[in-house]
């Protein structure tokens, strides 16, 4: 994903005030009176308030609040399901709010689908008819769009269910039919409206990990709607949190867990299983500071004299770690070699499982390999044990 790219989807001072006169309540809102004072004096509801994001191409952007946030309100205006009091909606530098009605067909049809949370398939028609639906009424032919259908069916694992209608499947197999529908428009943009909130957790969590996998392959652009922090960490490259149609904080899912900006996003962190949320990309240092490419000890001692370990690589490759204590072993004989063996993690693990690993280890510093086995930085003890702490522990 390129970070430095135009974003593919801008939401720019968006406003949503539902009542008989939302135009005439917007100054009040601008002006900063509350939810509940615009409720009182006007009877209009404050759905969103001056939301602002940018997403970009290629990425998973959760949006994610507690029920009555907004954030359903949000996602279907993307699509101008529903159209905003004021405010600007822009795909590709282009602000959809000026679309005329033929234009925003074409525009749902082939640049957004959407994955609903109660599934949304039409119950007198087969499962292989759901799922091509999208392009038949684009006007594709039958014979072209029902074998696009088969192989979306083969690849959510339901192949040999064409023929099934959806009464007869189970609610995951009902959500992997409505994943395939969406997926076979071959939109660029993905709209998942607590997509997998009704499932039971072992079918949920299934389905977030082939969303994840099918993700790595197709690179779509997926605005995902949860109330659920695990969900949002375990899935999104940004998170976005709302409260009472507010965007309160964006950022990545460390950012969440370990810098939340208010009391409402620590408490939704607090309870959180660190370990299973945070990554070792998102906590290990840079490359820069404990790695060393090296021909000889005579080459590391600067950096030790800072550092309690260093890793030594050669040509790139990773040799091992050399410690103070290691090459005094080594100058009085004790071993033939300064640099100790280490075991190594992978930027993608979990640091619920390096933790065993980094507490077995004789070292305190372990070397962060990427999927090519490059070194790309290091992991510490002590960043570990900073990442599994809650603040309000630390003192």
């Amino acid at each position: 994903m390129d970070n430095s790219a135009s974003p593919l989807i801008e939401i720019e001072s968006l406003y949503q005030i539902f009542g008989s006169s939302p135009e005439s309540v917007l100054p009040k809102v601008k002006q900063g009176m509350s939810k509940s004072e615009v409720l009182a004096e006007t009877g209009h509801t404050v759905g969103l308030r001056d939301i602002n994001l940018s997403i970009r191409r290629g990425e998973i952007f959760v949006i994610m609040g507690l029920s009555g946030s907004g954030k359903s309100t949000l996602i279907r205006h993307f699509n101008r399901l529903i159209d905003p009091t004021a405010g600007k909606i822009k795909v590709e530098g282009d602000d959809i709010l000026t679309h005329s009605a033929k234009d925003l067909i074409q525009f749902r049809r082939h640049k957004m689908s959407m994955v609903f949370q109660h599934f949304g398939l039409m119950p007198h028609h087969c499962v292989l008819d759901n799922v091509g639906y999208g392009l038949s009424i684009k006007g594709e032919k039958r014979e072209v769009w029902a074998e696009k259908a088969k192989e979306w069916l083969e690849t959510v694992g339901l192949e040999g269910y064409e023929d099934q209608y959806p009464s007869q499947l189970s609610g995951g197999q009902q959500q992997r039919v409505g994943l395939a529908r969406a997926l076979c428009t071959d939109a660029e943009i993905l709209l998942m409206d607590e997509a997998f909130s009704a499932l039971d957790p072992l079918i949920r969590y299934d389905m977030q990990s082939q969303l994840i996998e099918l993700q790595k392959k197709l690179q779509k652009t997926i605005v995902f709607i949860t109330h659920d922090l695990d969900e949002a960490l375990r899935l999104g490259d940004r998170i976005a949190v709302l409260k009472d149609g507010e965007m309160v904080q964006v950022g990545t899912p460390e950012d969440i867990i370990l810098n939340p900006v208010d009391d409402y996003v620590r408490d939704f962190a607090k309870d959180v299983n660190r370990a299973k949320a945070l990554k070792v990309s998102h906590i290990m240092s840079s490359k820069e500071q404990q790695v060393r490419d090296c021909e000889s000890v005579d080459d590391l001692h600067d950096t030790l004299s800072t550092s309690k370990a260093v890793i030594w690589t050669k040509a790139g490759m990773l040799q091992g770690v050399v410690t103070a204590r290691s090459i005094e072993a080594c100058q009085n004989g004790s071993t033939d070699s300064p640099i100790e063996h280490t075991l190594s993690v992978n930027e993608g693990d979990y640091l619920q499982k390096v933790l065993p690993l980094a507490l077995s280890s004789s070292n305190s510093i372990l070397p962060v390999l990427n999927e090519e086995n490059q070194i790309t930085g290091c992991l510490t003890h002590l960043e570990l044990a900073n990442a599994l702490s809650p603040k309000e522990l630390e003192a």
